[in-house]
């Protein structure tokens, strides 16, 4: 089971190129505060633009750096499903532990071609699989019916829900069971995702907060109810800030502040606009990350 605080980690680039050093030690850095997981090369990873070439060397990076210390759940979709059978399998012999794979998007197959999708995949690997539901980037969403459908293959075990919906927990626990392992994919709302019978979150603040974040799942894990609502009320505006342009152009911002890498985006994304960068600074004072 997949838990915790799992880092939707971003690319860092440096003068256009994948900055290798800076990844490694992001990860290193992670590692370091109690990040749980690592998601190389997801939307907060620029998976959109990174080459083919990139995405293996990143998942391979992440692999290699993270070393068995915590799971790694490699982003893998795409909207054709004989490239994300081929990153999926890419994955696989990198050694990821698991593949996160997002509904495809542009072409919007209906719940019939989602299923299929996920099962071809399925069938060519040998890795377990999340599936990233996120209706707002791909424009559909995945029926509680055919996420349970594909529940009964062996190794599709989780969903990132960014559904925002806090009622999908709930639905799709009752429909398929405890055993599936539910991720949020929206950090304003994780602990009361992790109250409807979540099981962790895939989060882009714990980029930023890596240390808060975690300790905010490890008291929701030890009962401590109190102390994981303080800690989530104090990240709210983090949450927030973080995405007031496009993700990940404000959390590569933020993670620059800390002097862990370039704010570098990759086009189309644009550097940040000065009102978003005032906004995300004093959220991070507010969150106390900055002096």
């Amino acid at each position: 089971m997949f838990k915790g605080s799992i880092v939707a980690l971003i690319t860092p680039f440096r003068e256009g190129s994948f900055d290798e050093p800076a990844y490694r030690a992001l990860i290193d850095w992670h590692l370091e505060e109690g990040t749980d997981g690592f998601v190389p090369c997801g939307t907060t990873g620029e998976s959109p633009t990174l080459t083919h070439d990139e995405h293996r060397l990143a998942v391979e990076t992440c692999v290699a750096a993270v070393a068995g210390r915590a799971p790694v759940i490699a982003g893998t979709g795409s909207n054709a499903t004989a490239e994300a059978i081929a990153l999926t399998q890419h994955a696989e012999k990198a050694g990821a532990d698991a593949a996160l794979i997002v509904t495809p998007y542009y072409n919007k197959p209906g719940q019939e071609g989602l299923y299929r999708h996920y099962k071809a995949i399925h069938d060519a690997t040998a890795l377990p699989i999340i599936i990233y539901n996120i209706p707002g980037r791909c424009v559909i969403d995945m029926s509680v019916e055919t996420m349970a459908r594909l529940a009964d293959l062996p190794r599709i075990v989780g969903v990132k829900d960014a559904t925002a919906d806090l009622a999908r927990p709930i639905r799709t626990r009752l429909a398929i069971g405890d055993d599936f392992c539910q991720l949020s994919g929206e950090d304003a709302t994780a602990l009361p995702f992790l109250a409807a019978g979540g099981h962790g979150c895939i989060s882009v603040s714990a980029n930023v907060a890596p240390k808060a974040c975690a300790r905010m799942h490890k008291a929701w894990q030890d009962g401590d109810f109190a102390t994981a609502s303080q800690i989530s009320d104090s990240l709210s505006p983090l949450h927030a800030a973080l995405f007031c342009e496009s993700n990940p152009v404000p959390v590569k911002y933020a993670v620059s502040l800390l002097g862990k890498c370039h704010s570098e985006a990759r086009m189309p994304l644009q550097q940040i606009g000065r009102a978003s960068m005032e906004l995300v600074e004093q959220a991070m004072r507010s969150a106390g990350l900055l002096g």
